[in-house]
């Protein structure tokens, strides 16, 4: 997929985890990056880890922040002059009891996983339309099914991979391709007590038939593909990455 050279992405949520492979893997593959996030020292150790800082820029930001979102696409417009590819990986998480939550914590998780898409996305495409660009959201398996006590987080993603399909149909005829990932459980910083808890991953290797948590690099390269000339044709799909997990119909692993 070396067919990059001269493109610009923008990534958002590049400090960490999927949006930080992703920002390196489109790099390396010859793409200009713009890395968007909260933490200035987060995005500023993804960009020393990329090879052409002539090629990266650091557009730090609230994407749930409409000004924000302007200002993001206003710097890089004037830096890199095109955008052929928005890749919505920001994101955040809350669970729990619906009656014991508070609607502050409700708010967060639609205003950062789904309004953000809004912004993004309705400034994007005009950008998009004259490059045959596309986008890749990152949503989740949690926005395939349901899971106990995520209820918050579930009706995020879901919005996200409906969103993504239906503007797949909406921007086809403009030239804009949009697709999904849905990650199952990834080694990032927002799963980091998952990972710590011994009896909770022996669950999920009994569950995911790869029996691991993915690593942040092995969803990049699906976003990469999906960002190529490779998956030209492919277009309003939410793409699970997730080791074989949604292949089950939900009943027992019988050893």
């Amino acid at each position: 997929m070396a067919d990059a050279t001269k493109k610009a992405a923008i990534v958002t949520g590049a400090g960490s985890g999927i949006g930080k492979a992703t920002a390196k893997r489109l790099a390396r593959d010859g793409w200009a990056v713009t890395l968007n996030g909260l933490r200035p020292e987060k995005l500023e150790q993804t960009a020393s880890e990329i090879a052409a800082p002539e090629r990266t820029l650091i557009a730090r930001g609230d994407v749930s922040d409409p000004d924000d979102v302007d200002a993001m696409f206003k710097a890089h417009m004037e830096t890199f002059g095109r955008l052929d590819a928005l890749v919505n990986n920001a994101g955040v998480y809350a669970g729990g009891p619906i009656d014991e939550l508070d609607f502050s914590e409700w708010r967060k998780v639609m205003s950062v996983n789904v309004d953000a898409h809004f912004h993004t996305i309705s400034r994007a495409v005009p950008l998009l339309e004259k490059t045959g660009g596309c986008i890749v959201n990152v949503s989740s398996v949690s926005g395939l099914g349901g899971d106990w006590g995520m209820s918050p987080y579930n009706a995020s993603k879901g919005a996200v991979s409906n969103f993504t399909r239906a503007l797949a149909l909406d921007l086809a005829a403009r030239g804009i391709r949009v697709n999904a990932v849905a990650p199952s459980l990834t080694e990032t910083e927002m799963t980091d007590d998952v990972l710590d808890d011994e009896h909770t991953m022996a669950m999920f290797r009994q569950r995911i038939p790869m029996a691991r948590a993915a690593k942040p690099e092995e969803i990049a390269d699906v976003i990469a593909f999906l960002t190529s000339h490779d998956a030209r044709f492919v277009n309003g799909v939410v793409l699970p990455v997730d080791g074989g997990l949604s292949a089950s119909n939900g009943q027992p692993h019988f050893d």
